[in-house]
């Protein structure tokens, strides 16, 4: 992780993005406007980690390709917003893994994104290496690298990490809202493993070798200790923010544990969803929850019955949402610079993965331009927000990749980088 070669493959690849933010500086003061925050969408590289587009096209497929109804990502969006990586998540559900359908859906979806590349190759682009971000970003394409929630599909075999890893995947969150084979998660009461289960310490060693990103989100705080502890590579939190911001949410990351992340030369990528930025969204949700079971059980429904969705809908209309703010997320990117240095903070903003939730200001795909806005307002310069924006995810993802590569397995970057037909 510190040898020369992957010190040079990380300065290859932060150039330049602060070359374009240094060019973008030499045009203009920084003054904030909205109209430079968009100028700075369209000439520096957005990357954001976590998009659940698979899953929402599994439960109704839609052309994202053109606008949509539904959804917070499609490309007029993307473009609009001047997104030019979006992580696409393969995402798991719990109890499908604990069906042990896990690695077929995987690899459902994983044909869904190549799908929605080859239906519109103008448009977009997978992409399965560094490198091919700013290639694909050339051409003005949006690149589509892959990212796995929720490791079930692994199954105990690392044959399954390198068929994932042949397939694109180049992070995987090892567990998801239940504790599984790989990892306790932050979300079970029972803490199986006390941290990472035997085969999830000998797969922390495996991911390095092979060049897949440990993703440390959804994870209980033993086994992100013992990730850290274990991982020679920088490892990336792709979709969590800040438990100071909301005390006893174990989803959300400690103080110390950010400081740790930056320490580690991993990176925290904001998540934009309300109960992920703000204590009042948080109890909201847990007033609803709690009336809705009271509801089902008073009238032997079960959680899936269509009235307990109906009274769902009935209770949101009556009690407002409490949508977060702007000014919400940044304070969390404040305090994550703040703990672990801005070399440490990224994006992942969750979109189609947490509902209406999203915040005022950040709202879908194209508001990328309100953040950069909003930080160059709280004086980050634009050197800054480049890393923020970009810049940082790919260091670590350099940094993985030179080890890797120092194991034997060079980056499998994309055909598709190439200029479109």
């Amino acid at each position: 992780m510190n040898s020369l070669k992957g010190k040079a493959r990380a300065l290859m690849v932060i150039a330049p993005v602060l070359a374009l933010a240094q060019a973008a500086l030499a045009q203009d003061g920084g003054t904030g406007s909205a109209d430079r925050a968009e100028q700075l969408a369209r000439e520096l590289l957005i990357v954001d980690t976590h998009i659940d587009v698979p899953y929402r096209l599994h439960r109704t497929w839609q052309d994202v390709s053109k606008p949509t109804a539904d959804g917070d990502f499609d490309h007029p969006r993307a473009q609009a917003g001047g997104l030019d990586a979006a992580f696409m998540s393969i995402y798991i559900p719990a109890a499908i893994d604990a069906e042990g359908g896990a690695a077929a859906l995987a690899d459902k979806l994983i044909d869904s994104v190549e799908r929605i590349a080859r239906n519109a190759p103008d448009k977009f682009a997978l992409a399965t290496c560094a490198d091919d971000l700013m290639a694909i970003k050339a051409t003005g394409r949006v690149a589509l690298p892959l990212g796995m929630e929720n490791g079930g599909p692994i199954g105990g075999d690392f044959a399954n990490l390198r068929h994932f890893h042949e397939r694109g995947i180049r992070y995987v969150t090892l567990a998801h809202s239940r504790s599984n084979h790989i990892s306790d998660s932050s979300y079970d009461s029972f803490k199986r493993w006390q941290g990472l289960s035997p085969f999830g310490k000998r797969l922390v060693a495996e991911m390095n070798g092979l060049g897949t990103m440990i993703d440390v989100s959804h994870l209980s705080d033993q086994a992100f200790w013992q990730v850290i502890e274990l991982s020679r590579a920088p490892v990336i939190a792709s979709h969590s923010s800040l438990r100071h911001f909301t005390p006893g949410f174990e989803r959300n990351m400690s103080d110390e544990m950010v400081a740790a992340l930056g320490r580690n030369g991993g990176v925290i990528q904001i998540s934009f969803g309300s109960v992920f930025l703000t204590p009042t969204a948080i109890a909201y949700s847990a007033g609803q929850r709690k009336a809705a079971m009271g509801f089902a059980f008073n009238r032997q429904l079960n959680e899936g019955d269509a009235r307990v969705a109906e009274f769902m809908a009935q209770y949101r209309s009556a009690n407002p949402y409490p949508y977060a703010t702007l000014d919400d997320a940044l304070n969390h990117f404040d305090r994550a610079v703040a703990l672990a240095g801005i070399e440490a903070v990224g994006v992942g903003s969750d979109y189609d993965g947490v509902g209406d939730s999203l915040p005022v200001g950040l709202k879908d795909a194209s508001t990328y331009p309100n953040l950069i806005q909003g930080l160059l307002g709280r004086g980050y310069s634009e050197q800054d927000i480049a890393k923020i924006l970009g810049g940082n995810v790919m260091r670590a993802w350099r940094a993985v990749e030179a080890l890797a590569e120092s194991n034997g397995n060079p980056p499998q970057c994309s055909a598709a980088a190439a200029p479109a037909a």
